[in-house]
């Protein structure tokens, strides 16, 4: 047997030093999350969010992103041009220093932006060293410059190649991400690129974002001068609003600009995002903070003084935020976020500076429009009731044991393992299949719950009538996290929750609720990893004594190739259909199984889903069926 050769000094001829962009095609996963497609799609944000920089600073109104047929991505903008001439430090010019050094850049103190999505300065140059090739071109004082890269390395310095008119200024970027890092070659996905294109638009007040696909031959375009109020009224087109106009504030703070704008909806759930210099950031962090406090307060200030609060009643926070559509978007010189993704803002000054926003503007919204006031305040007074009708609900089922973790319901049957990040739940559909799975298991560390039928729509119900479906209440006590006002991810009992449904129609739907149960009511736990899909096999393919497990239909094509078009074909509609060692062997043995992780990319698509999926709307639902109809596979008949 081989071994490994230990060095026998550890002295400074050990120490490695990563020169230029070295380091970023050695671990390209520190700057861009990963090298899938999330990793591909961020080179796209990366040197388009450096556009929507200049946009930010007013120097920019048209953006235009073409994804070519050979896969070349170009950018083009209409700013000021990445400045060309030399810096006296190194006397290379500007541009050469943007596209080939980390942490360089105009945003980082010195005067060329006063706002910027960018924290880490990194964005040009990562995007250079991960591409095959890339050529920037700039039009700048009406002479119209270039400079190309391969893998990062400049191939000349920068030239001066012509003429332009003065007024065609700005900067356009080409580049083709590297397949050496890129494995699964150029996927770029357009409805994702359109997502965020759109999102983009609406927080950038009268720029005009095109994405053009030459692969597939789509264009889009998006230009709102509504800005975020435009965005409210996107995120309610499916829903019955309280009010037809939403609320709208901007105001200048001492070191930010805040903008607001909201409207109520006849749902019962909450749809607040918020974003800071155009960066969604999906984990909250201050803005959102200010923003609570500052909603809660004025809401209860406002009835309080015109009566329409008795006694020591009060509004909850969950109370004003029921049936909210609200975006917050901050802009600030010096964000401060946690973590390389961006996802929390940490800004301490910024929860003084957008409460102060609400307590202000929206009080005074109010007060000028009080029937509007007393319809938002009516129906926050309606949660508020529905909120004791759930506590008292909650209490009732405690006493009976339905929610006590000392109490666990009958059907789960629990693992001994005690250690929650060790410990997983598979969440299954029907007692014929939680048979099948109990049997199959290791009960030191899986627990099974079998749920019977379908679980209640919650994005059509309440709290308080959510917790009187017989399935959620056993979930959530198996789960032992509480819900609503008591949720506390931290007393979590199984760090991996597996949805296992069947591979038919009736299970997809099952799986549908699910997932818009935790969506609605324990999203952190999605947002913590905690949450997955199993992936049981379709087929069984058997010919003579060999046999294998196919989960997709290209697998069965291949395992068909293999084995002969005469082989036999099993088709596993239910996992009751499998007896426990099959079962074990393919979906539950960690060893062999596939999980899906389920994540959340983009809070407001998401949001957008689960509404038209699952929401009161009928036509939105509609549409969609229409739309993909012929993209259905596996539909029974």
């Amino acid at each position: 047997m081989a071994t490994a050769t230990v060095p026998t000094t550890y002295d400074a001829s050990s120490i490695q030093v990563l020169e230029g962009l070295e380091a970023v095609r050695r671990r390209p996963g520190m700057y861009i999350g990963s090298t899938d497609g999330r990793g591909l799609h961020h080179l796209v944000r990366e040197i388009v969010d450096n556009s929507v920089d200049e946009a930010l600073g007013g120097h920019c109104d048209t953006i235009v992103c073409r994804i070519g047929a050979d896969n070349v991505v170009t950018v083009s903008d209409n700013g000021r041009g990445i400045p060309v001439d030399k810096m006296a430090k190194n006397n290379t010019s500007a541009l050469e220093v943007i596209m080939t050094v980390l942490h360089a850049g105009g945003k980082f103190g010195g005067g060329g932006y006063k706002v910027s999505g960018g924290l880490h300065g990194v964005g040009a140059s990562v995007v250079n060293a991960l591409s095959e090739h890339l050529t920037v071109e700039v039009r700048r004082d009406g002479k119209l410059y270039r400079q190309s890269y391969k893998r990062g390395v400049p191939q000349s310095p920068v030239k001066l190649v012509g003429k332009v008119d003065p007024a065609n200024h700005g900067t356009t970027i080409s580049f083709l991400a590297d397949t050496e890092i890129f494995v699964a070659g150029h996927e770029y996905n357009f409805d994702q690129l359109v997502q965020w294109f759109r999102e983009t638009a609406y927080l950038t007040r009268a720029l005009k974002l095109t994405l053009i696909d030459e692969r597939v031959d789509k264009e889009m375009t998006f230009y709102f001068e509504g800005g975020i109020v435009s965005f409210v009224r996107h995120l309610n087109r499916n829903r019955h609003v309280v009010h037809e106009k939403p609320f709208y504030a901007q105001r200048e703070m001492p070191t930010s600009l805040v903008e607001v704008a909201l409207q109520y909806n006849d749902s019962y759930g909450e749809s607040t995002h918020t974003f800071a210099n155009n960066i969604n950031t999906i984990d909250g962090g201050t803005h959102l903070s200010g923003f609570k406090s500052g909603l809660t307060r004025t809401m209860n200030d406002y009835a309080r003084k015109n009566g329409l609060l008795k006694g020591d009643e009060t509004l909850s926070g969950e109370d004003v935020r029921e049936g909210l559509t609200a975006i917050v978007s901050v802009k600030l010189a010096e964000p401060q976020f946690e973590g390389q993704t961006k996802a929390k803002l940490g800004n301490a000054e910024l929860a003084g500076a957008v409460q102060t926003v609400v307590n202000e503007a929206l009080g005074q919204y109010l007060e000028e429009n009080p029937q509007i006031a007393r319809r938002i305040i009516e129906k926050c007074l309606n949660a508020a009731r529905a909120r004791e009708a759930a506590r008292k609900a909650r209490e009732l089922v405690q006493r009976k044991g339905g929610l006590d973790s000392f109490s666990l319901p009958g059907k789960l049957a629990d693992c001994t393992e005690r250690d929650p990040a060790r410990a997983e739940l598979y969440i299954v559909e029907g007692d014929s299949a939680g048979g099948s799975a109990k049997q199959g298991r290791d009960r030191r560390f899986q627990a099974i719950l079998p749920l019977r039928g379908k679980i209640l729509n919650v994005e059509k119900a309440r709290l308080d009538k959510m917790l009187q479906n017989n399935e959620i209440r056993t979930l959530l006590t198996a789960l032992g996290t509480g819900v609503g006002e008591t949720f506390d991810p931290a007393k979590l009992r199984y760090h991996r929750v597996i949805l296992m449904t069947d591979a038919d129609v009736d299970g997809s739907h099952i799986r549908t609720l699910l997932l818009t149960f935790f969506f609605r009511h324990l999203e952190q736990l999605i947002i913590d990893g905690h949450v997955f899909v199993a992936q049981p096999p379709l087929y069984r393919v058997k010919s003579g004594k060999e046999e294998r497990w196919v989960y997709t239909e290209e697998q069965l094509k291949e395992a068909l190739g293999a084995l002969g078009e005469k082989a036999e074909v099993q088709r596993y509609k239910g996992l009751g259909e499998m007896n426990p060692e099959q079962l074990w062997n393919t979906t539950m043995d960690p060893t062999n199984r596939t999980l899906m992780q389920i994540t959340i990319e983009d809070t407001v698509e998401a949001d957008e889903t689960f509404d038209m999926l699952m929401g009161a709307a009928v036509p939105p639902r509609k549409k969609f069926i229409q739309t993909h109809a012929q993209e259905v596979q596996n539909l029974d008949v």
